[in-house]
């Protein structure tokens, strides 16, 4: 197990529930079994808030931990961009995460391959939010 996932699974700031949320998603990982939700706070198409809850695993959790980190204060259009970045990590583009993202780079990694569908859920959950 990779210490520095462990590490950022921890960082549970954002593993919330927000009460008066205004966007809500939710889903399932089929093949594992993963399931998380994600509550947000958006305000003239800025996310104000970002709250996520789930039963998974430590790749899905680190995965969203970052990924509520990035997405406070910024804009729906920005959110989706990163959301289809990640997407062509694990489509074969192996090139870093664009520099303003690094902080995927963290889990975003070659040997984390296998562990894709775990890593992306969280991606695709917000991905729902904002393309509805």
């Amino acid at each position: 197990m990779d210490l520095e996932i462990l590490k950022i699974a921890s960082e549970t700031h954002n593993c919330k529930q927000i009460k008066h949320f205004t966007h809500f998603s939710k889903l399932k990982n089929p093949l594992c079994g993963d399931e998380i939700q994600i509550q947000l706070i958006i305000e003239r198409d800025k996310i104000i808030d970002f709250g996520y809850q789930g039963k998974s695993c430590v790749y899905c959790q680190a995965s969203a931990s970052l990924l509520s980190k990035l997405s406070i204060n910024e804009k729906k259009n920005q959110i989706l961009k990163i959301c289809n970045e990640t997407k062509s990590f694990f489509e074969g583009d192996f090139q870093n995460v664009k520099e303003k993202w690094s902080i995927l780079n963290k889990i975003f990694k070659k040997k984390n391959l296998a562990r894709k569908e775990c890593i992306l859920l969280p991606f695709k959950t917000l991905e729902k939010i904002i393309l509805n």
